[in-house]
């Protein structure tokens, strides 16, 4: 019998406000998604250390790291701009806790808007902090007036975002002002924008048979949101069978070495 594999999402945190306590949260079209594509979700609140971490991920498949507030680039060596508005500190230092060791099992995981953001710098990559000043001719990618704004989108051969949409136009979500400048070692783009700006990355798999592969993938846009596509929602599928194909490589990999 094949066991439905366990997902962790990590959640967004909002600190005290006036009376009102603080509070962990996420959006349901996460765990929605996850479940809708065979998976199970379990939601991971802000934990303090390594050991935590590590005793969770023993007990998962993989990871899905959110989107939420911006990252806060003094932490990667750059200056604060007027346009970011930083994720809480706790959320911020705990996700970067669990990319690193999520890297460093080399457990599936799929990012979303600041969650791939992050993916692609703790792996050695950097972002455009503002859009709109960076790259003064790209198309507008957030729209206060409008949640449901959509631009097209252009996706490279031979990646999970082709298996997807596969040819014609497609148009997703676009609710960001910062996106990945530098593509971190390992990974490679598979989707952008039409004026350039990276939309989805992956992870590449290796040829050295001593080296594991590292079954990770991110999208800019927002497949879990209520403004998805039905096409959209198919990333969830091709992650969780990726995670289900690594599952069932990583027990044979044991078997082989027992």
């Amino acid at each position: 019998m094949l066991l439905e594999p366990v997902i962790g999402i990590n959640a967004d945190l909002r600190p005290p406000q006036n009376n009102s306590p603080a509070f962990t949260f996420i959006a349901d079209g996460y765990y929605r998604r996850v479940l809708a594509a065979g998976g199970i979700p379990v939601i991971l609140p802000p934990l303090e250390n390594k050991q935590q971490i590590d005793r969770v991920l023993d007990m998962l498949d993989g990871v899905i790291m959110i989107g939420g507030s911006d990252l806060d680039p003094r932490r990667d060596g750059f200056m604060l701009h007027p346009s970011v508005r930083i994720m809480d500190n706790r959320r911020e230092t705990f996700d970067r806790l669990l990319v690193e060791r999520i890297a460093d099992r080399r457990m599936p995981l799929f990012g979303i808007g600041a969650g791939m953001q992050l993916m692609n710098v703790a792996a050695g990559g950097n972002l455009f902090l503002h859009l709109a000043e960076d790259i003064p001719e790209a198309l507008p990618h957030k729209d206060l007036q409008d949640p449901t704004h959509r631009h097209s989108l252009q996706v490279v051969p031979g990646s999970v975002m082709e298996r997807v949409y596969g040819d014609g136009e497609i148009r997703v979500n676009s609710m960001h002002h910062m996106a990945i400048d530098e593509v971190a070692p390992g990974f490679r783009v598979t989707a952008r924008c039409p004026d350039g700006v990276i939309e989805a990355i992956e992870s590449v798999l290796s040829d050295d048979s001593f080296t594991p592969n590292w079954f990770a993938m991110g999208t800019q846009f927002h497949p879990e949101a209520d403004s998805a596509s039905a096409l959209d929602i198919r990333i969830f599928e091709e992650f969780i069978e990726g995670v289900i194909a690594h599952r069932r490589a990583s027990r044979e990999m044991r078997a082989l070495v027992a």
